[in-house]
């Protein structure tokens, strides 16, 4: 009887395909490990390359059913904010005292506010000045409360020093209180003075945050050994330790954004925001609240759409945490 080849078993305990020699082919092997290990070893790509954090914090968000469902309430928002004719053809100053308060009807399905106004363009029309409010006051927030944050942490000294007093002082201030005083005696009826006053109010909370993770990267070894190469202390920054020092402050100005927004709705609420003829759900919650008992309609649709977009951002925020935060893998 002539002799069997030997057989070869592979990783996994089955028994692999042999030559005659007794060899397994080349190209049979390499195929079968491509076959088992499709995405590589844990923690490298496709081609055996080691993910980066973005890498694997995109890859856990596109199966984290909380960041698709915020991320769609979001994108939803932010295209009614750009183009609201695109599910509205009448427009929010369009209004007839002899509907006032009146309920539901065909084409105004969510009825008419104390002036006569339709509610449902009035909140998709909201829905633009919260959005930009929140947008521009969280990038302001978080582009000067990381410059000065970044710099106090990295170069310390009596910069860091200042820097620290300075937040006290502005941590000490109470936010609604500082609006009603600054914002009280400004006329303009656009948002820009809304933003200007939450940029204001709002870096300390960034500062803090990118000052801690700037100290924490830069005692790292590879930055260290930047430092010893001679690299300029600009390079060491924008190269070395802000792409290793951003993520903390993205979580935390994500989560902000829709903070902002209902603070924005808070100041309009309480007359010192935004202002007629913007249409803010601030304002129109604001005329609504006497008429809560006999047309609760025209309180319920800009509450409700202010309550969805500032949770949308919270779950958005929420979710980018878990997936840019290593001790929570």
């Amino acid at each position: 009887m002539p002799e069997q080849p030997p057989e070869r078993f592979d990783e996994g305990g089955a028994i692999a395909p042999t030559g005659a020699g007794g060899t397994m082919d080349l190209a049979t092997a390499e195929g079968a490990t491509l076959e088992k290990t499709p995405g590589g070893p844990l923690g490298t790509g496709p081609a055996g390359k080691p993910r980066s954090l973005w890498s694997d914090a995109w890859r856990d968000l596109r199966r984290n059913p909380v960041f698709i469902v915020s991320a769609l309430i979001i994108l939803f928002l932010v295209v009614i904010a750009i183009w609201p004719q695109a599910i509205t053809s009448e427009s929010p100053l369009d209004c007839d005292l002899a509907k006032s308060q009146e309920g539901s009807q065909p084409g105004h399905p969510f009825g008419f506010d104390g002036q006569g106004c339709d509610v449902y363009t009035r909140t998709v029309y909201g829905a633009r000045a919260s959005v930009t409010v929140g947008v521009c006051a969280t990038l302001g927030v978080a582009l000067l409360g990381s410059v000065l944050g970044g710099l106090a942490g990295y170069f310390g000294g009596a910069g860091d020093a200042l820097l620290s007093r300075l937040t006290d002082i502005f941590f000490g201030i109470p936010v609604i209180l500082g609006g009603l005083v600054l914002l009280s005696v400004v006329t303009s009826t656009t948002v820009w003075p809304v933003i200007g006053f939450m940029v204001l109010l709002g870096w300390p909370q960034i500062s803090r945050i990118a000052r801690g993770s700037v100290i924490t990267a830069k005692q790292n070894d590879y930055v260290q050994a930047a430092r010893a190469l001679g690299a300029a202390n600009s390079r060491i920054l924008l190269r070395h330790i802000a792409p290793n020092a951003v993520a903390p402050v993205i979580v935390v100005a994500t989560i902000a954004l829709g903070t902002y927004i209902s603070l924005e709705a808070t100041l309009s609420y309480l007359g010192v925001g935004l202002k007629p003829p913007t249409v803010s759900w601030g304002i129109d919650i604001s005329a609504a609240s006497p008429y809560i008992r006999n047309a609760p309609h025209m309180l319920l649709w800009p509450a409700g759409a202010l309550a969805i977009t500032v949770l949308a951002f919270i779950m958005l925020g929420d979710a980018v945490r878990d997936a840019l935060d290593p001790k929570l893998r």
